[in-house]
């Protein structure tokens, strides 16, 4: 079994540029490791309140939070099974002060550590990808056939997914029309989608930005967290579910545009194109197109 589930954790640093870690207690998952402060995001709570939340609570102190800095999916045993936790990075100050004292077994110790003490110790995948380490998810067992027996009816899910502001030499924008049947159809939408168990973001991207336009990329940097909370969605089968999704915005450059071609045929993009931003200005855009287009212009 895997269970999968969205998380946001503060990237905390001192005046000395020393990070702040958290030592897993005897009664987690994961005894003696290192992880950021953080937790897992409530349903319908924006990953930034979440993060304010969690390291609020973990330390006792005021925090401030900054901005988004990245995201990594950390694939971890869990019983029987394994699981999935998409993580959101932020950089967020703390409040000077004594740190609050464990409350349960399950944290054995807070401390500050200089970078390149941090990056000696056995970490977590958020934690490791705040170092700049890389960050390496395990062979995750294959999905038990759609035919295999009845699944439940989920009254409410979470969807994470990866997006891109895709531009080229001459600075136009590559756009994707969602197709028939699928929320938006007929308008023009980001490139990218939901990512797959045990598949980093920028992965996620990479292989969206292929399957809907044959293009390849440069990944650059998490511009912004799209968080949407619908309680009145349509699930695949026409029942209602009370849908939380969270994606990842990043800029993504392509140096040598390939010929456009959508490889995912049947999928939910039918067309993809670039255009200029003026022209991109006019098109009937879905709402986290028009955020993107808003966004190349210099909103």
């Amino acid at each position: 079994m895997i269970r999968r589930r969205i998380a946001a954790y503060g990237v905390c640093r001192d005046a000395q540029g020393r990070i702040l870690l958290f030592r897993a207690g005897a009664t987690s998952p994961h005894p003696d490791t290192w992880r950021l402060p953080g937790g897992e995001i409530r349903h319908g709570e924006h990953p930034a309140d979440a993060v304010a939340r969690t390291v609020a609570a973990e330390t006792g102190q005021a925090v401030e939070v900054l901005r988004p800095i990245d995201a990594v999916a950390e694939v971890t045993p869990q019983g029987e099974g394994w699981r999935h936790t998409d993580a959101l990075l932020y950089e967020v100050e703390v409040a000077p002060g004594p740190l609050r004292s464990p409350r349960d077994d399950s944290v054995a110790e807070a401390a500050w550590f200089a970078p390149a003490q941090a990056r000696q110790l056995p970490l977590r995948g958020s934690a490791a990808r705040a170092l700049g380490l890389p960050v390496v998810s395990p062979p995750l067992p294959s999905r038990p056939p759609t035919g295999a027996g009845p699944r439940p009816r989920p009254r409410r899910g979470q969807r994470f997914g990866a997006y891109g502001l895709v531009t080229d030499p001459e600075g136009r924008l590559l756009l994707t029309r969602t197709a028939q049947g699928y929320p938006g159809a007929g308008r023009w939408h980001a490139p990218g989608g939901g990512t797959d168990l045990g598949e980093q973001p920028r992965d996620g991207l990479r292989r969206e930005l292929r399957e809907e336009s044959g293009q390849s990329g440069r990944i650059g940097e998490l511009i912004w967290v799209e968080s949407r909370h619908n309680p009145a969605a349509l699930g695949p089968e026409g029942y209602p579910i009370d849908w939380h999704s969270v994606a990842v915005v990043y800029r993504v450059q392509v140096d040598q545009p390939a010929p456009l071609q959508v490889f995912d045929r049947g999928g939910s993009t039918e067309q993809v194109a670039w255009f200029t931003l003026s022209e991109a200005a006019v098109l009937p855009l879905t709402g986290l197109g028009a955020r993107l287009v808003a966004k190349a212009r210099g909103g």
